[in-house]
């Protein structure tokens, strides 16, 4: 009971700032900039981890690396309180769950995105956040765009984008849990 508590929490304050460290990094790569307040909240949220693994480890080619790094070390946080100290894997293998924990957080905000734009254009599609929430999603709506026209107005692409980003997500549940039983003797 206290362990599931205890993982409960841990996954969704590790969930929660990885989100806005996903959020910051690809807000970067779009070059999109947010409403003045959402930036303020996504900086002031996660400038105390990614400042100083920017010391060491500098944005290189436009991109922030150390937002995604710091990724990392919440979801190997997340996965060491787990899984190290409630059942003792070896830290190889916690290191590989990190990283599918990652994958995993990263295709859930791609459908975040997804939703919260299919809610703006059914609600307010001239809504400030609008705008922005569109041009996030851009780069996985565009490729789909080309494929599936809109048909009698409707834009089905975000429609096909989640269900590709489900089937996704089901690829690596179950690769992570084809390679788990190897990891176990690293």
């Amino acid at each position: 009971m206290l362990h599931d508590i205890l993982t409960f929490v841990i996954d969704t304050v590790t969930g929660l700032l990885a989100g806005f460290l996903l959020l910051r990094f690809w807000m970067q790569v779009q070059r999109v900039r947010p409403p003045m307040g959402l930036a303020q909240a996504i900086f002031q949220l996660t400038d105390w981890i990614v400042h100083p693994i920017r010391r060491v480890v500098p944005g290189f080619r436009g991109y922030d690396w150390a937002s995604l790094i710091a990724v990392f070390l919440a979801a190997f946080l997340s996965m060491a309180i787990d899984y190290w100290l409630m059942a003792r894997f070896p830290i190889v293998a916690i290191a590989v769950l990190a990283l599918f924990r990652v994958l995993q957080w990263i295709i859930y905000g791609l459908m975040a995105l997804l939703v919260l734009e299919a809610i703006f254009s059914w609600v307010n599609p001239h809504a400030p956040f609008a705008p922005f929430v569109r041009a996030l999603n851009e780069p996985v709506l565009f490729p789909l765009r080309k494929v599936l026209p809109p048909l009698g107005g409707l834009d089905f692409s975000p429609m096909a984008a989640l269900i590709l980003l489900q089937v996704l997500n089901r690829v690596l549940v179950a690769l992570q849990n084809e390679l788990l039983p190897n990891l176990m003797f690293f």
